[in-house]
């Protein structure tokens, strides 16, 4: 199973697991933070993903590789995530300074369970998901799918209601299956539709030239991916760290977007089961997923806070949040990308 075919957005009951963790760990006095030393030189970070390394990691994986991090006084390890791994529990107990979620709306869960986590940066612009189809029944926009049939992962349900709630279409105006991670029920016609990655390039080429993509931004749902976020207490208390991991990030991504087949080649270099030629095609496609007119103002990394605001008002409407809506403020902090404004590149 690679990097996209998997849970596509989220899986709530694991972050609810993770929840439940973190609360157990925080009452029983566990330090959320611990700064560790591998030498006198350079201080230990941990990184925890989601997922496995992948093609929407490759600023990252460029940041070590051009000795970034190095730079800025630390000895970074990335902790990839898989099907079994929890991403919350090892930041809440300090075995990873920070970690990244594959979407914001993990976060918003998290934090509505009471985890005590906060979003410092965002990777990507925009989520990857989008919803595949082909000319012989087009779906470009949300009201083209009323009528269809649309295939959508159990996981990624909750996805798709809150999108026909934001455009206001009643959901018995189309049919909705349950598939699994492959575009099979689209080019065998049980489906008008399929999702998945937009990055997930290698899956997609079966579908063919003439698939037309409707990419989640333009649902007008909007939602982030590769979301960088930290305890409470280390936004609080260890900022220059998080603030060091940052600008080594933004240079990495930096570099990337100036030498995109180099950065491919050091990726595929430093994660050998990628395939070569499927990433120097996508590269392009994360690029686009990283800089938009916003980075160019504000430096990559940057977010738009009334955007988390809304995905609270949506997801709460659908019955999201079990315990109750978080509060905006307690889900993020700018104060890491403020410390860092004056040296993440601003590249659009």
């Amino acid at each position: 199973m690679n990097r996209d075919d998997r849970k596509i957005v989220v899986d709530r009951r694991t972050v609810l697991k993770g929840g439940a963790f973190a609360l157990a760990a925080a009452s029983a006095g566990i330090s959320v933070f611990v700064p560790r030393h591998s030498n006198a030189a350079a201080s230990k970070v941990v990184v925890k993903y989601d997922w496995l390394m992948s093609n929407g990691q490759i600023g990252d994986i460029v940041a070590v590789k051009q000795g970034l991090f190095e730079a800025e006084g630390l000895d970074v390890e990335f902790s990839p995530g898989g099907p079994n791994s929890a991403t919350v529990p090892p930041v809440i107990t300090g075995d990873a300074q920070l970690g990244q979620f594959s979407d914001s709306a993990q976060l918003l869960l998290a934090r509505s369970s009471g985890v005590p986590i906060k979003i410092f940066a965002c990777g990507f612009r925009m989520a990857p998901f989008a919803f595949y189809s082909l000319p012989k029944a087009p779906i470009r926009t949300v009201e083209d799918m009323v009528g269809k049939r649309i295939g959508i992962q159990p996981t990624a349900r909750y996805v798709l209601d809150a999108i026909l709630l934001k455009n206001k279409i009643d959901p018995s105006s189309l049919t909705i299956t349950n598939i699994g991670f492959d575009m099979t029920p689209l080019m065998t016609g049980q489906v008008d539709a399929v999702t998945g990655w937009i990055t997930n390039t290698q899956a997609l080429s079966i579908i063919g030239p003439d698939r037309i993509d409707l990419m989640m931004k333009d649902t007008g749902l909007p939602s982030y991916a590769n979301v960088y976020f930290a305890t409470d207490d280390a936004v609080s208390g260890h900022a220059e760290t998080l603030a060091k991991v940052l600008r080594a990030l933004a240079k990495g991504w930096a570099w990337t977007h100036e030498h995109p087949e180099e950065a491919v080649k050091l990726t595929v270099e430093a994660y050998p089961q990628l395939d070569l030629a499927v990433e120097l095609k996508t590269v392009p496609r994360i690029l686009s997923l990283s800089f938009d007119a916003a980075t160019g103002k504000d430096g990559w990394g940057s977010f738009d806070p009334a955007a988390l605001a809304e995905q609270i008002s949506v997801y709460d409407k659908i019955g999201q949040f079990k315990s109750g809506a978080p509060k905006l403020e307690d889900c993020y902090t700018t104060r890491i990308l403020d410390m860092t404004a004056d040296d993440r590149p601003k590249i659009a």
